[in-house]
């Protein structure tokens, strides 16, 4: 195994072109040397553009290819898990964008894959790795906010396209899927334990059928995590991370920038004028570079990938709880099926 990961990416969709591609391309673990599409021609264009070697009609036809060692799969939801299973079947390592799976079932398959194939197989929540994270986490671990009791969470965005598959129900569409899954995903981290119960409260569109606002509370062992996502509405997102001696904001917790350093918030709360609050920054970096890295790396070394698939059911599970929630009007416990 060379000690630079050969990745090849399914698919010419956005987030892989404009975000993900580019930045793995600057990694030192990783390098992208295959592009496949529906169709040669968008393949071929892509390919040029981003300075990628190979270019291919076919997922299937870059799935065969042997100097291919890991995939990037940033397919729509409905088609994460099919096309993983593909993938680790051509013995390819896997990092599938968020969320893994359309249900924790559909997760589940992934396990006995995993053990078949032998491949690696993790969720890309690029956020995991990113040092404003683990800044976070170190602060709290180091009792700088006292005891962690209360994470508040806000996420959102503006898109009332029909088309857009962020609108459609049967592509994994909605809020909590889509951007949800985000606060979900931190409050389990930083309180590095899972919420024994959840509560949701969901509004649709009347037309698309999607959730356009939720919000949940998440009911953890040690504390609570509370937030609301929406898909019309401002865009907009901010962590605040509460503790019984202080309190951590990070400020652009999701959309990292790559253009400028990120800055965390820790107030003792001295006072409400903000006199208390040190600001942190944290050194210009992509997160998506570190995650290609990060897992490329867990390939070379033999080593556990960040976010593993284990981690991936148990997030859908929280997912699926604030749904069931939602619709029996009281509190649901997240079910992994074990």
């Amino acid at each position: 195994m060379p000690n630079k990961i050969r990745w090849g990416v399914l698919s010419t969709a956005a987030i892989g072109v404009k975000k993900v591609i580019p930045a793995m391309q600057k990694g030192e673990w990783s390098q992208v040397t295959a592009i496949a599409s529906r169709g040669l021609d968008k393949a071929k264009e892509t390919a040029q553009e981003l300075g990628i070697e190979k270019a291919y009609s076919s997922y299937e036809e870059l799935l065969s290819d042997p100097e291919i060692d890991a995939i990037y799969n940033p397919l729509p939801n409905q088609l994460h898990v099919p096309w993983t299973i593909k993938a680790a079947e051509a013995g390819k390592h896997v990092l599938c964008e968020k969320p893994l799976s359309m249900t924790v079932e559909e997760a589940r398959t992934l396990l006995d894959v995993q053990r078949r194939t032998g491949v690696k197989i993790g969720e890309a929540f690029m956020v995991r790795t990113h040092p404003q994270w683990l800044r976070t986490r170190e602060l709290i671990a180091s009792g700088r906010i006292g005891d962690l009791r209360s994470i508040q969470g806000f996420f959102s965005y503006f898109n009332v396209n029909p088309q857009n598959i962020r609108n459609i129900p049967e592509y994994g569409g909605g809020a909590l899927m889509d951007i949800g899954c985000y606060p979900i995903n931190i409050s389990r981290f930083l309180f590095a334990e899972e919420p024994v119960q959840v509560l949701g409260l969901i509004e649709r569109d009347p037309e698309m059928k999607t959730d356009r606002l939720s919000s949940a509370i998440l009911d953890f062992p040690s504390g609570q995590s509370i937030f609301t996502c929406s898909t019309q509405l401002v865009p907009y997102q901010r962590i605040n991370v509460f503790g019984t001696k202080g309190r951590i904001e990070i400020e652009i917790p999701f959309n990292a920038p790559v253009d400028r350093p990120c800055r965390i918030m820790i107030d003792d709360g001295s006072d409400l004028f903000g006199n208390g609050i040190t600001i942190e920054t944290l050194p210009i970096c992509d997160q998506y570079t570190i995650q290609g890295d990060a897992f490329s790396r867990a390939i070379v070394e033999g080593t556990g990938v960040p976010v593993p698939l284990e981690d991936a059911i148990k997030n859908m599970a929280v997912i699926e709880a604030v749904f069931r929630s939602a619709a029996s009007g009281k509190g649901e416990a997240p079910q992994t099926g074990n």
